[in-house]
């Protein structure tokens, strides 16, 4: 090992099952679970999120999920903050922090930290909302490719929330994401290998996902249909009666919320509603799939193998994490 303390990544698309074999870890690891999921952070959005029930929480314990209202913002920022803190945490009593989940721009910003963005300006968020609502995300994702095509050739023209903040950073700075991020680059070759941005702990990085697409999607399908069976539209309904939710929050636009809420609205019809909610996840699969091609050292497992536990001990081993 480098010295540094280990830590383990485990990613995968929805419905992949990486929650239950980072719990089969934690029976065998000194681990302890952090969240890595943009929608988990927020209380009382619990069946549109598949979160883990209160029985498991309370027998296995992840943190980051249920810490803010769904009124609130949560940026990459603040999860670099607060995961770094509850590693050194974990580390500090002797455990190797696990994290789960599957948004992936957290895991890259935990790795490489963030450039120095400017902060949400509300005048310029409510602009662009209404732009969208206007042009349609195609004609905001044609916006961003005049100003910034290296942008807009890494958000899909399908991901508000990416396309919106990559517009706003422009508007307000005055400068591209793409630009931000050059100088950020810039500054941290200078400062070497110590900069803020690189991550104190040797990392193995493991992803799970079933071998055959067409599996997940079938899983996709299954489980949109059990939420809505557990209660989801009513889920959905208590969030609409409260007066300082709307659709535009980064809570509302969480797959599965946005098209539930359309329907609540009459927007939708309940076919419509299921059918664009399934294609939203699938969408979501595909984007969290693009990111983890990507990403170097990465081991996979089969969701379909009998042996992922073992399998995974086994490559733990082999990259010197358990001593």
């Amino acid at each position: 090992m480098s010295g540094k303390p280990p830590a383990i990544f485990l990613m995968g698309p929805t419905a992949a099952g990486k929650t239950d074999l980072a719990i089969e870890l934690t029976k065998v690891l000194p681990c302890e679970l952090i969240s890595v999921d943009s929608a988990l952070v927020y209380r009382g959005m619990d069946i549109g999120t598949a979160k883990p029930s209160k029985e498991v929480l309370a027998a296995h314990p992840h943190r980051l999920i249920d810490i803010l209202d769904p009124a609130q913002s949560y940026s990459a920022a603040d999860f670099r903050r607060d995961a770094l803190e509850a590693m050194a945490d974990i580390t500090a009593r002797g455990k190797i922090p696990l994290l789960v989940g599957g948004t992936m721009l957290y895991y890259k910003a935990l790795l490489e930290g963030l450039a120095d963005m400017p902060a949400a300006d509300p005048q310029v968020r409510a602009e662009l909302e209404a732009e969208a609502e206007r042009l349609g995300l195609h004609g905001l994702h044609q916006q961003l490719a005049a100003v910034d095509p290296e942008s807009a050739a890494r958000i899909h023209p399908n991901d508000p929330q990416r396309l919106i903040r990559a517009l706003e950073v422009y508007r307000v700075s005055g400068l591209t994401m793409t630009a931000h991020r050059q100088r950020q680059s810039a500054e941290s070759s200078v400062a070497g290998p110590s900069a803020a941005g690189h991550l104190p702990y040797t990392v193995a990085s493991l992803a799970i996902a079933p071998a055959d697409r067409h599996v997940l999607h079938e899983r996709i399908a299954l489980r949109f249909g059990q939420m809505l069976e557990q209660g989801f539209v009513d889920e959905v309904r208590l969030l609409r009666a409260r007066s300082d939710l709307h659709a535009g929050l980064p809570s509302i636009r969480a797959v599965g919320y946005r098209q539930v809420w359309d329907h609540l609205d009459g927007k939708l019809t309940s076919v419509e509603m299921r059918e664009r909610g399934i294609i939203a996840t699938r969408q979501l699969a595909k984007r969290q799939f693009t990111w983890l091609r990507s990403w170097a050292d990465l081991h996979w497992l089969d969701s379909l193998a009998c042996d992922n536990l073992s399998r995974t001990l086994k490559y733990l081993g082999s990259v010197s994490i358990l001593s």
